[in-house]
Parts: C-alpha cells; sequence; structure tokens
C-alpha cells in the first residue's frame, strides 16, 4: 500500500518535472542564446566605440567614463530582457533600481554636478591642457583635466584644485585660445614731456623687443589726464607663454628709455594754494 502511494506520488512528480521543462525549457534555451548573443554584441559594439573615439580624437580622459557607463548600461538592459524571458517580473526590480538611482543622485548631487562639468569641459573644450586660464578667481595654466576637477598651476607655481561644475557654472577667461595675448602697460609721464617724443621712444622699445609681436603691431597712446601725470597706454601683443617676461622685460626698457631722454615719471603731486585774507 504505502509502495502504490510512493510510486503515485513520484509518477505525479515526473509528470509535472517533465510538463515544466517542455514549457519552460524552450523559453531557458531562448534566454541562454539571447543572453550569449547579446553579450558578445555588446563587446562588439563596445570595440566599435572605442574605435570611434580614437578615430574622433576624443579625450583620453573621457574615453574610459563612457565607454564604461555605454557597457554597463546595455548589460543592464540585456539582464532585464533575459529575466523578463524567464518569466521573472521585472517591474518591481525596474522601480527598486530606479528609486535606488534617485536617492544615489540626492545624495551625490555635488558629485553629479562636477562629474556632469567634467563631461561637458572635456566634451566642448573651453579649455585645454598648457592653456593659461582665470577660473573662479583662480588664475593658472592648466595642469590636468579629470572628470570631477581641474588642475592649475599658479603663477607662484601652488597647485589649485577647482570642482568642474563650478567651472562650468561661471565665467572663464582663457588667455590662450587665440595663440596670442595683449599685455597692459600704464606709464605716466609729467605734463612738461614732450608726448610725442615720449611715443617715438616707447614704441621703439617694444619693436626692439624680440618677444613682442610685430602682428597685431605695439601701441602707444594717452591713455589719461591724471592728476600728477599723462598716463599713456603701452599695448605690446605676445605669445601666451611670454607674457609675464615681457611685462617685466618692457616696464624696465621703458623707465630706462624715457631716463635717456631726459623724460621724468613724475611722483604723485599736489598744489596748495594759500590765499591771505587781508581786512
Amino acid at each position: 500500500m504505502i509502495l502504490a502511494i510512493t510510486i503515485d506520488k513520484l509518477e505525479i512528480f515526473l509528470t509535472k518535472l517533465i510538463d515544466g521543462v517542455v514549457d519552460f525549457g524552450p523559453r531557458l534555451i531562448l534566454a541562454a542564446i539571447t543572453l550569449i548573443v547579446g553579450l558578445k554584441a555588446i563587446k562588439l559594439l563596445i570595440k566599435l566605440i572605442k574605435k570611434a573615439f580614437e578615430k574622433g580624437h576624443l579625450d583620453i580622459t573621457l574615453r574610459p567614463f563612457l565607454i564604461g557607463i555605454t557597457n554597463w548600461g546595455l548589460k543592464i538592459l540585456l539582464f532585464v530582457s533575459v529575466a523578463s524571458m524567464l518569466g521573472i517580473e521585472t517591474t518591481s526590480f525596474v522601480a527598486v533600481l530606479g528609486a535606488a538611482s534617485l536617492a544615489i543622485g540626492l545624495a551625490l548631487q555635488g558629485t553629479l554636478a562636477n562629474l556632469a562639468g567634467g563631461v561637458l569641459c572635456l566634451l566642448f573644450k573651453p579649455y585645454e591642457v598648457g592653456d593659461f586660464i582665470n577660473a573662479q578667481g583662480e588664475a593658472g595654466a592648466v595642469k590636468e583635466i579629470q572628470i570631477f576637477t581641474t588642475v592649475l598651476i599658479s603663477l607662484d607655481n601652488k597647485t589649485i584644485i577647482i570642482p568642474n561644475g563650478s567651472i562650468m557654472n561661471g565665467n572663464i577667461t582663457n588667455y590662450s585660445r587665440e595663440g596670442k595675448v595683449r599685455v597692459d602697460i600704464a606709464i605716466g609721464i609729467s605734463y612738461a614731456s614732450n608726448i610725442k617724443l615720449a611715443k617715438e621712444v616707447l614704441l621703439s622699445v617694444l619693436e626692439n623687443n624680440l618677444k613682442v609681436l610685430s602682428y597685431p603691431p605695439p601701441f602707444v597712446g594717452v591713455l589719461e589726464l591724471a592728476d600728477s601725470s599723462i598716463k599713456l597706454a603701452v599695448r605690446p601683443y605676445c605669445l601666451p607663454s611670454d607674457y609675464w617676461e615681457v611685462y617685466f622685460e618692457v616696464q624696465e626698457a621703458c623707465k630706462l628709455a624715457l631716463d635717456e631722454v631726459k623724460i621724468k615719471i613724475p611722483f604723485p603731486q599736489r598744489d596748495v594754494h594759500v590765499y591771505k585774507n587781508s581786512r
């Protein structure tokens, strides 16, 4: 009796197992084929994307990030599709994934803003490594452009690290983009001086400096009639890398040249008028 009951249960179990295999087997095989083919297709697609990035000369720093995002995004979509083919309910999984993404995004919103800024910076290239820029009140040469930050080297050789989110949301002054930069110098001469002679002397100083570019041509003109002096604008152009050398060399040379022709650079002066009250 017990043996008969056991045989009946075994038959029922085998029947259900066979029915399950017949029903679930094709889906399992199809899901396995989809997974294998999908992984190979993703691998091939990633290779093509890498080649496209190389041909398009996309920034080396940005390539691994975009490739990684694309790779994991495609794999997640593939796994969700395979799970759906097996009859697994994926709606709740997608909802949980979305909620988790939202929570992570809120927790890391500052970091994600810097990440987005880094991506925009590497895509649109408002500056490149080696450029001299001014951003967020800091001036320096760009040493590195990372995903989250930009590293500058200041004129006094300090390392400045600025979040990319802040940079991309503010004003950026790129002194190197045009390949030449103007040096602005103001030099005062006394009101008794010959303005025409002073301009000729200063212009000669600019033309004899090898680091000053001939085009655009250097310029010297009256900038301001100030309280104690006539201020002359001295405007040479040079390469960005020569900016500070030209700045210091030109000022020194201008002083020496004006001394040779007896043109004085006056100290601040004030005239005092005394009136005698006669009764």
